[in-house]
């Protein structure tokens, strides 16, 4: 017998257990996750009277895989012109949120006397609800059309991005073992850095790439492409020192901004599935129920602090973004568990080695218990807010009322801010690609030059290469903006305002300069005098270079092609709501919202005009979107089909009466047997005795009594296909019948 691997055996038992237990929590309508997690408990060793997992260090290389490919579908699912569109509430409720809970995190560590590292992790798996926790619950409770909804999805988005961010701050910390604050600016600044690089540099290469390979692009071919770019960047990661899971999840948002994104998405779901559902399986095994027991007052502790310090945070992060306080409310109850990046943080301590071993499992204990709460708590906002409202004072009541009726003023941008935000755009953005650009020319270009070339010569050559490399951003960095429309506005305010706009060409002129001092600095030695005159005179070349200046256009414009990619083919397929449209109805009480027409719908067939939704529910489809195309602002004639998906734009309680109807007007369901609605074919021969004798198609109800229909008619050496109605049966005729196999044999047994 030949021997079988026992990751094979191993695997065997995981998927096992986790597919029971999947079909088990299915049926008791909870997150599979928990599902997952309570099947790698069963298949550890802490449960004697199941087969165990043999070789847990293969499992564990697995579960990193899985975290590896879960980053990478939630950064598919991100899409920095997600994060751009979130909006300034939800960015400042969600990082309100994160600071509050990662404090209370750290102060409720020391108060049971935990160690420093401990403390800290805590604090970080802590701040971050979760997101597919919320969405299931959202989907199951039918809330995913409140207006609040959309809210807790954009401080959702935010918590993501910062728990990213946050664990390549707790690697740092974990590495140096310490908590110092320059170190602490250096990583952030590190990180920052290499975001914006890989960034600006997969928006510039990867959707070009996509576009020009797309007619080679079979299914099989994008997953393994789509794949290997995402390993690719997790082991560039890893090599200049972030994490694995930074990595998926950037290369994940960048090709979120190509038009295969959905196809990518797609293709890795069911990978991603299979990794994810072995990294909680993993998760379940490092749940010890003795520990668990031991430590179980810190459990019940640390999931009070979730419930209070989420719902609180919540709630005052809301109404510090102008939210009116209800909404405040219900956004604050929805937040109150941990999910995927808790364990993925804790995961990370443990593997760093600078968390105790009864970390894992209680904050495992704490998911599992917040997640089962999670749509009790949501359900307890509604009798909250009245309880709130009443008890609370009326001098804070007034002070709510007019800090959130003062927020949903718009204030338009003064020309001043509009171009200094444009110019430290500018500035950033084109100082990442010239660094990233100095980095890698003194690292590989100018060795390799000066090995072959030695002395002043290879020096002289490495300088003229890399100042044309770099070329196109420095005249970006001094020249843009200068004939803008805000630019324009504020020289001709007069000479006050002159000055100042003088001050910021030269103040860019110097930051130039000083990025080709630093080349000319580092491959020849004269003085300072000398090399500042040679720089001055290089950025005034660049600055009137026409080609320079085409360039640097060039550049730009197919930069913001493949960002827009998406949003263009969807534009041209019809495939997208206007955006100013979308946005203009921000600063109301209306929302967008999505429903989707059932197949068996009474209103399918029907037009708009007909249904008059409008005046019976005050609401206003804006789009019907059908396959790939899209109508937009659709006109009374336009007519709904099965399965369309309609915007629709209402106040919550006008979308919910919306909905209730859209369900309930459906066709009711029959008791008839589906294994019995296969149709079949079969023939019959008219007698003198036939019931059917002498009477016409249409007068012998073969198609009304008995629900067939006659597909031919074979008289002698005449065969019909498709006979008329009014074809009159004679003696001898062959008839051909179909219809449901029942119906066929009732018909076929009366013949004559």
């Amino acid at each position: 017998m030949s021997h079988l691997p026992t990751l094979i055996t191993d695997l065997a038992l995981i998927l096992a257990s986790a597919g029971v237990m999947t079909l088990i929590f299915k049926r008791l309508k909870q997150p599979l996750v928990l599902g997952y997690i309570v099947a790698g408990f069963i298949a550890s060793p802490h449960v004697t009277f199941t087969p165990s997992v043999i070789d847990t260090a293969n499992i564990q290389t697995w579960a990193d895989i899985g975290v590896v490919f879960l980053l990478f579908a939630l950064g598919l699912e991100f899409s920095f012109k997600k994060l751009m569109k979130v909006g300034g509430p939800a960015t400042i409720a969600a990082l309100t949120i994160i600071f509050g809970m990662v404090m209370l995190g750290i102060t409720v560590g020391v108060i049971l006397g935990w160690k420093r590292m401990d403390c800290i992790f805590l604090g970080g798996m802590l701040a971050m609800s979760s997101t597919s926790i919320i969405y299931k619950a959202f989907e199951d409770l039918g809330l995913r059309t409140k207006r609040f909804a959309g809210l807790v999805f954009g401080i959702l988005i935010i918590e993501d991005l910062v728990a990213i961010v946050l664990m390549v701050l707790l690697s740092t910390m974990a590495v140096s073992k310490n908590f110092e604050g320059m170190e602490m600016v250096y990583s952030i600044g590190k990180l920052l850095f290499f975001l914006l690089l890989w960034f600006l540099t997969g928006i510039y290469i990867i959707p070009t790439f996509f576009r020009k390979t797309r007619l080679l692009m079979g299914e099989e071919t994008m997953l393994i492409v789509s794949l290997g770019l995402c390993l690719l960047m997790v082991v560039f990661a890893t090599y200049v020192g972030f994490s694995s899971a930074l990595g998926a999840f950037v290369m994940g948002s960048v090709l979120a901004e190509t038009i295969e994104a959905e196809k990518i998405e797609r293709l890795v779901k069911p990978v991603k599935d299979l990794f994810a559902a072995i990294f909680f399986v993993s998760v379940g095994m490092m749940v010890d129920p003795a520990m668990i027991i031991q430590y179980i007052w810190p459990i019940g502790i640390i999931t009070l602090t979730i419930l209070v310090g989420q719902t609180v945070f919540g709630t005052f992060g809301v109404v510090l973004a102008g939210q009116p306080l209800k909404i405040a409310l219900q956004s604050g109850f929805c937040l109150t568990q941990i999910g995927e990046f808790a364990f993925i943080i804790a995961s990370l301590g443990i593997a760093m080695q600078v968390t105790s071993d009864f970390l894992y499992p209680i904050v495992v204990a704490v998911a599992v218990i917040t997640t089962f709460l999670t749509p009790y708590m949501i359900r307890l906002a509604d009798p909250a807010y009245p309880f709130v409202e009443k008890h609370l004072p009326l001098q804070w009541k007034r002070f709510i009322d007019r800090y959130t009726m003062g927020t949903r003023i718009v204030n338009h941008d003064s020309n001043w801010k509009r171009l200094l935000t444009s110019l430290i755009r500018i500035v950033i953005i084109y100082s990442v690609v010239i660094v990233a650009e100095l980095i890698l020319s003194f690292n590989f270009l100018v060795p390799f030059i000066q090995r072959h070339i030695p002395g002043v010569w290879g020096s002289l050559l490495s300088a003229v290469l890399i100042l044309i490399l770099i070329a196109p951003f420095l005249r970006a960095i001094v020249a843009k903006k200068n004939h803008s429309v805000e630019f324009q506005l504020l020289w001709e305010d007069g000479y006050f305002s002159r000055a100042y706009l003088v001050s910021l060409v030269v103040f860019r002129f110097v930051i130039a300069i000083v990025y080709v001092m630093v080349v000319i600095m580092a491959l020849f030695k004269a003085s300072v005098a000398l090399l500042l005159g040679v720089a001055v005179l290089v950025v005034a070349g660049m600055f009137y270079s026409r080609y320079l200046k085409k360039q640097s256009i060039l550049i730009e414009r197919r930069f913001l092609r493949n960002f827009r990619v998406r949003e263009v083919y969807a534009r041209r397929a019809g495939a997208k709501v206007p955006p100013k449209f979308a946005g203009h109805l921000l600063s109301r009480d209306l929302h967008l919202s999505d429903f989707v027409l059932p197949a068996e719908s009474l209103w399918a067939g029907h037009t708009l005009q007909e249904l008059a939704l409008a005046s019976r529910f005050d609401v206003m489809i804006v789009a019907i979107f059908r396959g790939q195309s899209c109508i937009n602002i659709p006109g009374g004639k336009e007519r709904l089909f099965p399965q369309d998906r309609i915007q629709v734009i209402g106040s919550d309680e006008q979308l919910s009466r919306f909905g209730a109807k859209l369900e309930a007007m459906t066709l009711p369901s029959s008791d008839s047997d589906l294994t019995q609605s296969g149709v079949c074919l079969k023939q019959f021969v008219i007698t003198e005795n036939s019931p059917f004798h002498g009477k016409s198609i249409r007068e012998s109800g073969i198609r009304d009594k008995y629900k067939c229909v006659v597909v031919g008619v074979e008289r002698g050496a005449t065969s019909l296909r498709n006979p008329d109605a009014d074809l009159v049966f004679e003696s001898g005729d062959l008839i051909w019948v179909v219809g449901e196999e029942a119906n066929v044999y009732e018909l076929c047994g009366t013949r004559r």
